[in-house]
């Protein structure tokens, strides 16, 4: 194997070539309006975040977590600029896999696929057992009751049997029918709702274009009257204090804030079914990621003012919420909004990851057949099948706070990549005329902008949070391992610093790049040793077939 091959880059105009080519089957269907990507955008982001990992971010970071809600945009904000400028230039499937085959070359193309393998796939996890706790929820109230062993995790039963907790986890692990010596424990509507979305994906993208707008209205209806509802009942006594545990607690939410904006970028993986993917990627992922954050804002608001936030740290904090404070005909209304809401995330996402899987079907990376195009529903058929069992299989034995951990150091590393990469792109498209872009990122200059921002920020950070400061650079103790994000952190500002002022690096691509880092800072060790593993196993596999089979390297070859 030629090594240099594994760094060659992808032309544009090759990309472009190659999603023309019929040789997988007819073209997927160019039906996707600037509406359509924009509720698509409303579908995956407002879901499982609002409805359930909300409430630990909460539970962390109290009053004050609206904060890190702000920072998380921003970091979303430049992110999405650098998708759209990205999504104009390359107006095709695969997302930030893509996008990096240009910019970085082929292995870490083939990292950025790996990393949104887990993004798409382990994620749609997280959100599967949310829906199914509300899904039950709902069910209770009309009076259907499903044994516990049905309605729970495995790896939560054995857990909760093991620490002997009174609830749910010890009821399945003492009542579930055995056999022999294995219980048969499994949460049958998160399987369930699994099988459905997969279907109704293989299908195809016009049929959950309209189920899934139809089901971003009713959710954004429903979540609107939360708030108003919610609004009656808001004591301003608890937002006091607004930051309990500290700047410190508020990114301790990091994790389950960023759950709740991964699913912007899951827009551009439908570039090849958009109308007009040029124009209308970008004004629709910036879009939902507005209205997206102003709604998160507003329910973080609402939640920690309704109740203290020590109160906030479960599963179904919306439902909680109007609980304690005896509105009990809410109750069934959340809990429909949120099986409504996670249900178009479940769709959003599992429509994204076998495009993305195409993608790296045709440049060899994957065998043929996940580029496979279904004669009749226009859709990738093979990959649509393998991702709803890559998400199926583990809702057996996994559990919920792994999944969201996982995730969210995915998706951060990953929008990392694409912020960086559109710095390495050309300025211009003189050597492709017939691409017609119709958004360009602002250019501003950073020479002196990053500098002053880095040491602004550095500054505020010492006098108006020096615990923080201080516990973040502790390199004793439990805490050492958490040091390095930061220490990394504080090194990449200062070479981004020098090289915008040597350079003159765009503003908006230094800043995206910086946030997302940032962002990483607030994920546990634990969550970056997992995260590395799951590289490395990637990298094995690319190196045993992607490297192989890879039509650059076949390319090179033949040349030489």
């Amino acid at each position: 194997m030629n090594w240099s091959s594994i760094f060659r880059k992808k032309s544009i105009e090759k990309i472009l070539s190659d999603s023309n080519n019929r040789e997988h089957g007819p073209a997927l269907v160019r039906n996707l309006t600037l509406r359509d990507l924009t509720f698509m955008g409303i579908a995956a982001i407002i879901g499982a975040g609002s409805f359930s990992s909300l409430g630990q971010a909460c539970f962390s970071g109290g009053p004050g977590v609206v904060i890190l809600f702000i920072i998380c945009a921003v970091a979303c904000g430049f992110t999405a600029l650098c998708y759209a400028e990205f999504a104009s230039r390359v107006p095709v499937s695969g997302s930030a896999y893509t996008y990096a085959y240009v910019s970085f070359g082929e292995v870490f193309a083939w990292i950025i696929g790996w990393a949104l393998l887990m993004e798409y796939s382990i994620g749609n996890i997280y959100v599967a057992f949310s829906w199914s706790g509300y899904f039950t929820n709902l069910l209770d109230g009309i009076g259907v009751h499903l044994p516990e062993w049905l309605t729970i995790n495995y790896q939560a039963a054995s857990s909760a049997f093991k620490e002997g907790k009174v609830g749910e986890g010890m009821n399945a692990w003492l009542h579930a029918p055995q056999l022999g010596s294995l219980r048969i424990i499994f949460d049958m509507p998160a399987v369930l709702v699994n099988v459905l979305i997969t279907s109704l994906v293989y299908i195809g993208v016009n049929e959950t274009r309209r189920v899934s707008n139809a089901m971003v209205i009713l959710k954004l209806a429903i979540v609107l009257l939360v708030i108003v509802v919610g609004a009656f009942y808001v004591d301003i006594d608890n937002w006091t204090p607004f930051m309990p545990n500290g700047f410190g607690g508020v990114m301790g939410g990091a994790a389950a804030v960023f759950f709740a904006y991964i699913g912007f970028d899951a827009v551009s993986t439908l570039a090849e079914e958009a109308k007009n993917p040029q124009r209308d990627l970008p004004k629709g992922m910036m879009y939902s990621l507005v209205i997206c954050t102003v709604v998160y804002i507003l329910l973080a608001l609402v939640l920690t003012g309704m109740i203290g936030y020590s109160q906030l740290g479960v599963s179904d904090p919306l439902a909680e919420v109007f609980k304690l404070k005896g509105v009990k005909w809410m109750l069934y209304i959340v809990s429909i909004a949120a099986v409504v809401a996670m249900t178009s995330v479940l769709l959003v996402f599992q429509l994204g990851q076998p495009r993305i899987w195409m993608s790296m079907s045709r440049d060899g990376l994957l065998p043929k057949r996940f580029a496979k195009i279904h004669p009749k529903y226009k859709t990738p058929g093979f990959s649509s099948i393998v991702t709803g069992l890559v998400v199926g299989i583990p809702i057996f034995f996994t559990d919920e706070q792994f999944v969201l951990d996982f995730t969210s150091i995915g998706t951060l590393f990953a929008f990392l990549l694409v912020c960086a990469g559109v710095l390495m792109l050309p300025p211009k498209d003189k050597s492709i005329p017939h691409v017609q872009k119709t958004f360009r990122l602002p250019y501003i200059n950073g020479k002196w902008i990053v500098p002053m921002l880095v040491l602004s920020s550095a500054l505020s950070l010492w006098k108006w949070a020096p615990e923080y400061v201080g516990s973040q650079l502790e390199i004793t103790g439990d805490n050492a391992a958490n040091t390095i994000p930061m220490l990394v952190f504080m090194v990449l500002c200062v070479v981004m610093s020098v090289m915008s002022y040597k350079r003159n690096l765009s503003l908006i691509p230094v800043l995206g790049v910086l946030s997302c880092t940032y962002l990483l800072t607030g994920m546990a060790a634990s969550n970056w040793i997992w995260f590395g593993v799951w590289l490395l196993i990637g990298l094995v596999v690319y190196l045993l077939y992607g490297a192989k089979h890879s039509k650059l390297a076949k390319a090179a070859k033949s040349l030489s």
